[in-house]
C-alpha cells in the first residue's frame, strides 16, 4: 500500500522508518505523477516486506518539499537510517526503477 505524509508526520513515517522508504514528491496537477501510481501500487505490494512506499503531495506539504530543495515532480527519494540515500526525478517503468532501487532493498 502507498500511504500519504504530509510535514507533520513526515518524521515519523519516513525519518523514524525501520524499513528503506520510497517518497515520491507529487502533485494532482502532474501527468507523470499520475503515470507512476500503479507502478509504486505494484511496487509497494511486491516489496512491502523490504520497502515502505509512501507520496507527499508538494503543494499542500512546503516546509518538507522545501527542506528536500524539490522542484521537479515526480522526485522520488529514498531514505535509509533518516536520510536521503538516492535521488530520482522523472517517471519510470517499475523494471527500471526496482533496478535502482536494487542497492537499497
Amino acid at each position: 500500500m502507498v500511504t500519504d505524509v504530509t510535514d507533520a508526520d513526515f518524521e515519523a513515517e519516513v525519518i523514524g522508518a525501520d524499513l528503506p522508504v520510497l517518497v515520491e514528491f507529487t502533485a494532482d496537477w502532474c501527468p507523470p505523477c499520475r503515470q507512476m501510481a500503479p507502478v509504486l501500487k505494484a511496487l509497494a505490494a511486491e516489496e512491502g516486506d523490504r520497502l515502505k512506499v509512501v507520496q507527499l503531495d508538494v503543494d499542500h506539504n512546503p516546509l518538507t518539499t522545501n527542506a528536500y530543495k524539490v522542484l521537479s515532480m515526480p522526485t522520488f527519494l529514498v531514505f535509509r537510517d533518516g536520510e536521503p540515500v538516492k535521488s530520482m526525478v522523472g517517471a519510470r517503468a517499475k523494471r527500471r526503477l526496482l533496478q535502482e532501487l536494487s542497492d537499497v532493498l
